[in-house]
């Protein structure tokens, strides 16, 4: 946490109701968190940071796989929660939803910019002009990629769409999300299975 010692606060984490909460509270409680740190509280973000920074860094890593890159990318996304935690809407899901999804973004992010990093020195030595037109199409198809995918998760129920966001996001296992959501393993097997079919339907996808 030095990294952070400069974010000011207003209030002591002691002053944030349930603060102290665990097994099902805990979704709540980051809420409540969350809406401290929105306000600069920087005890509710030490405390917000010891909670998830190893599930932000699990996140990150399925998807790096190398560690050093990992802890940085983690340290981006507390970063960006850090910034970015006004932005958070209740109705739309729960806390660790929010913050896992940012990281699993920033871990894609970072694969798609070192990925491109690659691809740019191996046309090198090819025409001046199409790897920029290449370039340019690729970023055109993946805004239009998460356009799609954005839109069609809005069809969803919570519950599924929380679900989908960490099965298939996040890499969890199905137990894993039931036990994140505090939700019975068939009911999360329920849901994304109707999640996923929504999903097909929405996008346009051939059954």
């Amino acid at each position: 946490m030095a990294q952070f010692s400069s974010m000011s606060g207003q209030q002591p984490v002691s002053a944030v109701p349930g603060s102290g909460g665990r097994g099902s509270d805990v979704s709540a409680s980051l809420e409540v968190l969350l809406g401290y740190v929105a306000r600069g509280n920087q005890d509710a973000f030490s405390e917000l940071y010891d909670r998830v920074s190893s599930q932000v860094f699990g996140v990150v890593r399925r998807v790096l796989r190398d560690p050093a890159q990992s802890e940085e990318v983690m340290q981006e996304v507390l970063v960006e929660v850090w910034r970015s935690a006004s932005r958070f809407d209740p109705e739309r899901g729960s806390a660790t939803t929010w913050m896992l999804t940012i990281a699993h973004r920033r871990a894609v992010d970072r694969v798609r910019a070192s990925q491109a990093a690659m691809d740019r020195d191996e046309r090198a030595g090819r025409s001046a002009h199409r790897p920029a037109f290449d370039e340019v199409v690729e970023q055109v198809e993946t805004r239009l990629e998460h356009e799609q995918v954005r839109q069609a998760l809005s069809v969803l129920t919570d519950l599924q769409r929380e679900a989908v966001t960490l099965a298939y996001y996040g890499g969890y296992s199905y137990r894993e999300v039931s036990e994140l959501l505090d939700v019975p393993l068939g009911t999360v097997k329920t849901r994304l299975r109707d999640g996923l079919i929504r999903l097909r339907d929405a996008m346009g996808v051939a059954g």
